[in-house]
Formats: C-alpha cells, structure tokens, sequence
C-alpha cells in the first residue's frame, strides 16, 4: 500500500506557480483572486483562510469579500458585477454553501466564465463535459493530478465515483472518462452499493458520511480516493473511507488530512494563473 501524499505535491505544484508569478511580475502582471465569504460558518471560514495563505505562499493578489448571512442576493449580485469588470481580479470564487434564501446556481452563472476559477459555471461544466479547454473544478482537477504524479494509468479502469454533486462527483466522471477509463455514478439512491464498489480499480468517495467505505467493500488491489471531510465530535478530521482497515488492502489510498484537500487549494491557485494569462493574452 502506497500514500497519495497530496500535501507535499501540493508544495512542488506552489513553489511552480511561485516562479510563474515571479515571471508575470516581470511584465508588470499580477494573478488577483477574490474570494466572497457570506455568513460565519466555521469550515467555510477555514477554507477561505487557507487559500488566502496559499495566495500569499505564491505571491498571487487576493482579497477577501466578508459578507453578513442576511445579505440580500441583489446585493451579492451587484459584488460579483463590479468584481467582473474589475481589471486586477483574475479569478472569483464564492465559497459555498450559500445561504437558504440566495439562489446559489444564479449566483454562480453571474460569474464571467473568464474568472470562473472554480470552474462551477454552466460555460465551463459544458466544455469540461465536451472534452474541451476551460476552468476545471478544483477538487476533481486535484484528483487527476494526483493520480496522475504517481504514474497511474487511468485508460480502461473501472472507476466507481460514490457522491454526484455538481461540485465534485458529475466533474469527476467526465475527467475521468476523457482520460479514457469506464466510469459508475453511484448516489444515495443506488440499490446495493456494494456490487458496484466490488468492481472498481479505483474507488473516488465525495458523500460527507464517516466510515460509509468498509474493507468488504472493496477488491484487493484497489485504488481508493477520499474526498469526504468530516470533523468528529472529538474535533478529529476523518474521510467517508474507514482508512484504517481498508487501507491494508489498497495499493493507493488518500489520507484525510493530507490528500485530496491540499490538491484542491493548488489546483484552484493553477487556474488562476492560468485566468491571468488569458487575461494578458499569454
């Protein structure tokens, strides 16, 4: 069993970027990130304060937008429109979960596809989904890189994504199936979730549920990446995958922290410099 160490590859992916804003400072550019945090919630919060360090680390701009839970979403629209026409904002990013009386999808399609470096836009869904170029989202994007730094061959395997949220689980598939591999959705409503993890070379598991992945549920050999988070009453951070049981059987395995978390922030600060260089027509 081997450790997808996202952690230190995510290092080595900062310290590239570092030297890509080292070069656009050259020319008198720099990357801009604004990130809107509506509402108080602990785990939104820490979030957005590690991409902020992570900004920082690279010498990316980025600016926090901190806005009351009762704030209207005219008001919040009116905050994307000017940051959309803002020249020195590359990339914007709205930490989610909104609150329950802002319509989240009209907040995300407000977003100019150009900076949508979460990759959450309708216009960048669509040409992920066609195999063609646009923001990936970042979690997913992370995935990918991952697997792919280790040498894993992703052409013809089975993968099994357990969690279908438009965030993570849908994006994944198509990434998956556009590097040429056979991909199952699985969701709360799928009959048996067994028979379909049984199968999988590699097992992504994106729900949010403590231990949902036991041992018998998965083949010897198997591939597995967590992408839950979850924090115990104990304040411990754990994945959906029961790691110490299953990871004995696994021939790669993402810690939870340490793995897929990490990625997530590089792959969000890629697809900003790469906002910035389309922006400079670089």
């Amino acid at each position: 069993m081997q450790i997808l160490d996202g952690k230190s590859l995510a290092l080595k992916i900062e310290e590239t970027i570092k030297k890509e804003v080292q070069l656009l400072n050259q020319q008198q550019i720099t990357p801009g990130l604004a990130v809107i945090l509506v509402g108080d919630d602990p785990a939104s919060q820490s979030y957005v304060n590690m991409k902020a360090k992570a900004c920082k680390r690279t010498g990316i701009y980025s600016t926090t937008h901190e806005m009351p839970q009762s704030i209207t979403q005219d008001s919040l629209l009116q905050t994307i429109s000017m940051l959309n026409q803002n020249p020195n904002i590359d990339g914007i990013l709205v930490q989610l979960p909104l609150p329950q009386h802002i319509d989240t999808t009209t907040i995300l399609e407000a977003i100019a596809p150009h900076k949508d470096v979460d990759g959450f836009h309708p216009f960048n869904v669509g040409r992920i989904a066609a195999n063609l170029q646009g923001f990936t989202p970042a979690t997913p994007m992370g995935v990918i890189t991952l697997l792919q730094a280790y040498d894993i061959n992703l052409k013809g395997k089975n993968v099994v994504i357990v969690g279908t949220s438009n965030i993570v689980g849908k994006p994944l598939g198509a990434l998956f199936l556009n590097h040429n591999a056979t991909i199952t959705l699985c969701h709360i409503h799928t009959n048996n979730l067994i028979e379909h993890t049984k199968n999988a070379d590699i097992l992504c598991v994106a729900v949010g549920k403590p231990n949902l992945i036991t041992k018998e549920m998965l083949k010897e050999g198997a591939i597995v990446i967590d992408i839950g988070i979850n924090r115990l009453e104990n304040g411990k951070i754990i994945g959906d995958v029961d790691f110490d049981n299953v990871a004995p059987i696994c021939s790669f395995i993402t810690p939870v922290p340490g793995g897929v978390g990490p990625m997530t922030i590089a792959s969000l600060l890629q697809n900003t410099i790469k906002a910035t260089k389309i922006r400079a027509n670089l």
